[in-house]
């Protein structure tokens, strides 16, 4: 198995944040791969029929990941995973980001005739680097394509995202002088969550990456790096997106 993050090309940047690309797996018993509150809407391909919530795709589109959930595939796969920036869903994909919280979708649902001639393409093509190129050019025609206006949508979610604390909320909200219900209305239909939650999957996910990168003494370092008030509430808040303690995680990932 090969796991590689390659950057976005630069045609695409500016609405995907990150690739991971997981290859070659031999699967023997099914495979299953946890899926966490990252606050990234979220594009995966996989060679091999994926499951996730009964449902069975190669192409599954993610809005706001909430609740864990798991991915099991029972074949041997290539995985591919645009992550895209919070705002990206609904200016792309012209979706209500709110339908698709905690409600991935196959991707040929929305455009079938595209979207299955690309899915396709990926099944047939000869390589990853081939796959690749084939999702970066149908993202940069959704891009070319858009028409919505996500200036204010991105501002807010990059300075929520940098920023978890818990003051960042009415910063932004001032920064962008609009009134609080604006602010929620433009979260819930461009994000798909309230901005209170987006913050703290925001948060999470800030502390998620400290504990994966082992960059931490003990666990109320990363409670204190990440703004939260103590160890415990670090905790309560892991368990909320994940379903287990981080000590738990980290038992788990030490033995994969």
């Amino acid at each position: 198995m090969k796991i590689s993050n390659p950057l976005p090309s630069e045609k695409i940047s500016s609405y995907v944040d990150r690739i991971l690309i997981i290859e070659e797996v031999l699967v023997t018993n099914p495979f299953t791969l946890p899926l966490y509150a990252n606050g990234a809407p979220t594009l995966l391909f996989q060679t091999a029929k994926g499951t996730i919530q009964n449902n069975s795709n190669n192409l599954t589109l993610f809005g706001q990941t909430v609740f864990p959930e798991t991915l099991t595939i029972r074949d041997n796969f290539t995985l591919i995973a645009y992550f895209f920036k919070p705002f990206a869903l609904f200016s792309l994909f012209g979706v209500s980001a709110q339908e698709l919280t905690n409600h991935p979708i196959d991707l040929n649902l929305l455009e079938a005739t595209k979207t299955r001639e690309l899915q396709e393409q990926l099944l047939n093509a000869d390589s990853t680097t081939a796959m690749l190129a084939l999702l970066d050019e149908y993202v940069f025609s959704l891009i070319t394509k858009t028409k919505a206006d996500c200036q204010l949508i991105r501002f807010a979610t990059l300075a929520i995202a940098q920023n978890a604390s818990k003051d960042a909320l009415l910063k932004v909200q001032q920064e962008l002088h609009i009134t609080e219900r604006t602010f929620q209305r433009m979260f819930e239909k461009n994000i798909g969550i309230a901005p209170s939650l987006f913050r703290r999957i925001s948060q999470f996910n800030n502390a998620f990456q400290q504990l994966n990168s082992r960059q931490f003494g003990k666990l109320s370092d990363i409670a204190f790096t990440n703004g939260y008030a103590d160890q415990s509430h670090y905790i309560r808040a892991f368990k909320e997106f994940t379903g287990i303690t981080p000590k738990d995680y980290l038992k788990f990932s030490q033995s994969e």
